[in-house]
């Protein structure tokens, strides 16, 4: 049963150093407010898992919490590379950072397979690329029924999942409407999870078509933290500022200027002022 907490407390009771924690939301929905909460906490030895890492994983990445990496595609949407990223991977600053790359394909399919407490995924995947050559975690298996050569990967069960969504209701179910990506997914393969949410409602409207309800018994921890994906967006609340994106690359290029800005606007907040930016967009 999902447990009402504040962030700082969620982050505090489920996430340790050394963990595997996935912050998943794809284009919509990514939990920015909960990243910036574990900056705060400064957990170390992260191996952070996401299909998409862009700005909150170069943050971050940038200020330390990461050992290691999966995921299937990094960089700014629309804008260019992570610089924070790119800088521990070629000069291990703040640290070295191992790395294990995938296709989308084959991360969703991961996470199915947690999902499922199966220990792989099988698909049609990785064929006429060579990235499987670089990741010794990709292997081939025969089909017993037909003999088609066919892509396995380990299943993804992160130690804990983190997502941002629109509506948690009294008992505890989440609703999440719009794009969604691999949330459900990661929860459900995860051993624990944290919610942070636009809002806290009496009970969740009829859902529409595109739209996820997890039950209670699903989620560890719930955090009522509105704005809380932003610079991303959330359907219905606020927009994606497309701006804040364009801005991170200048920003993030420079150590000097990525830690001046981390002290300003994560180190010295708190996740109250994720509220403006709702209010803002509203």
């Amino acid at each position: 049963m999902a447990n009402f907490l504040s962030l700082s407390a969620a982050i505090e009771d489920n996430v340790r150093d050394g963990d595997s924690v996935a912050l998943e939301g794809f284009t919509h929905l990514i939990p920015f407010a909960a990243g910036h909460e574990l900056i705060r906490q400064r957990r170390r030895d992260l191996h952070l898992i996401r299909m998409t890492p862009d700005l909150i994983y170069d943050q971050m990445i940038g200020m330390g919490l990461a050992a290691r990496m999966t995921f299937s595609w990094g960089g700014n949407p629309g804008v260019g590379s992570l610089h924070r990223f790119r800088d521990a991977v070629e000069n291990d600053w703040p640290g070295p950072l191992a790395l294990t790359e995938h296709s989308h394909s084959a991360m969703a399919h991961a996470y199915d397979a947690g999902a499922a407490n199966i220990p792989f995924a099988v698909f049609r995947g990785y064929r006429g690329v060579d990235l499987d050559k670089h990741n010794g975690a990709v292997k081939t298996i025969r089909c017993p029924f037909t003999g088609e050569e066919l892509a396995a990967v380990p299943a993804l069960r992160p130690d804990v999942a983190i997502i941002h969504a629109l509506r948690a209701d009294r008992q505890g179910n989440v609703l999440i409407e719009g794009i969604v990506g691999v949330q459900k997914q990661a929860v459900l393969a995860a051993k624990r999870s944290i919610v942070t949410v636009e809002e806290i409602v009496e009970e969740l409207n009829p859902p529409s078509p595109n739209s996820v309800v997890l039950p209670s018994w699903t989620v560890g921890a719930i955090a009522h933290v509105p704005g809380g994906a932003y610079p991303s967006y959330a359907h219905g609340y606020y927009p994606r500022d497309n701006g804040a994106y364009k801005a991170w690359d200048a920003i993030a290029r420079d150590r000097d200027s990525f830690l001046a800005w981390m002290k300003d606007h994560v180190l010295a907040k708190s996740p109250e002022d994720f509220a403006r930016h709702q209010r803002k967009a509203a």
